[in-house]
């Protein structure tokens, strides 16, 4: 009788109806998706090849850039490709364990991006504070260790929050309105108690936003008065270009999920459902389409091995 009841409250899939009230724009807002999900999918594999292939870039601020590249691209292609779909070819069904390793993924590699956010903040005060020690401390055994070990908590924070939102009862039907399986919106469609999935997913983005964005508040405090106590102006000015492509990748990334994350929470009742879903998918869109344009726009060493792969190739077209 218990695996009856089960059965029946529990989906054999659900419907992601896409954007609410914006159906006929659908095929229309494909199209910057599409094209910003093109741009990360290139610019982040393409990192992954200088990196990977290029001596030079053999250091630890460019293994950490490498991780946040391989998280960007698992985090965007959990979901977009779906998207699309939907938008595309109105497949909007997703079985109901697809929906879950969905969610699993979307929301361990989000958590993923900010720890390597953080690590990368760590990173960069080692070099400037720290410079003659950089070699010695951030080692590849270190860095590799750091990397498990974010993504180990990660998994381990996310998986009890899968596993809630199995457990709960479906019997309001299968009708998800979003465009990719977030745990919340998921746990709307159930008529349980979901205020375990609320106070978990609080808690879960204190232990992971809230204490990476402390050891990044942290960081830059330390690197701020390590700069500013430098007394050559072209010295100060060379340390704080270090840190603009990474600050310019912490706004991409906080910003629209703290937009995203209060939204869901406490602006569902004043903005509409649609504007929710959209940033909610900029959400997972900008950070990885903008990560590799600016890491490839401010960091010398990566624009000298793109010119050098450039000029090496056409002078082999020209041979």
């Amino acid at each position: 009788m218990l695996l009856l009841n089960q059965t029946e409250v529990t989906p054999a899939s659900f419907i992601l109806n896409g954007i609410p009230g914006l159906e006929d724009m659908h095929v229309w807002i494909s199209f910057p998706f599409c094209s910003m999900y093109a741009v990360a999918v290139v610019g982040n594999c393409g990192l992954l090849y200088l990196i990977f292939f290029e001596d030079s870039l053999h250091r630890s601020m460019y293994y950490f850039l490498a991780m946040l590249s391989f998280t960007d691209l698992v985090m965007c292609t959990a979901s977009i490709p779906k998207t699309l779909c939907i938008f595309w070819f109105y497949l909007k069904e997703i079985s109901f364990s697809d929906c879950l390793v969905q969610m699993f993924f979307i929301h361990t590699f989000t958590g993923m991006e900010s720890g390597v956010l953080m690590l990368m903040a760590l990173d960069r005060y080692v070099a400037i504070c720290y410079p003659l020690r950089y070699s010695t401390i951030l080692t590849n055994p270190v860095i590799a260790k750091a990397g498990l070990a974010t993504f180990l908590r990660a998994v381990v924070l996310i998986i009890p929050l899968v596993f809630i939102t199995k457990q709960l009862p479906y019997c309001r039907g299968n009708m998800i309105h979003h465009t990719y399986c977030d745990q919340l919106s998921v746990a709307k469609v159930s008529c349980g108690n979901i205020k375990v999935n609320i106070v978990y997913g609080l808690m879960i983005a204190l232990l992971i936003g809230g204490f990476d964005i402390l050891c990044i508040t942290v960081s830059y405090t330390m690197i701020l008065r390590a700069v500013v106590s430098l007394s050559s102006a072209d010295a100060r000015q060379k340390a704080f270009s270090t840190c603009t492509a990474h600050i310019c990748a912490i706004i991409f990334s906080y910003g629209p999920a703290f937009f995203c994350f209060f939204l869901n929470r406490f602006g569902d009742r004043v903005i509409h459902p649609s504007c929710l879903i959209i940033v909610a998918n900029i959400y997972l869109l900008l950070p990885p389409t903008m990560n590799p344009v600016v890491y490839g726009v401010k960091t010398k060493q990566i624009r000298d091995c793109v010119i050098r792969i450039l000029s090496r190739s056409s002078d082999e077209k020209h041979s």
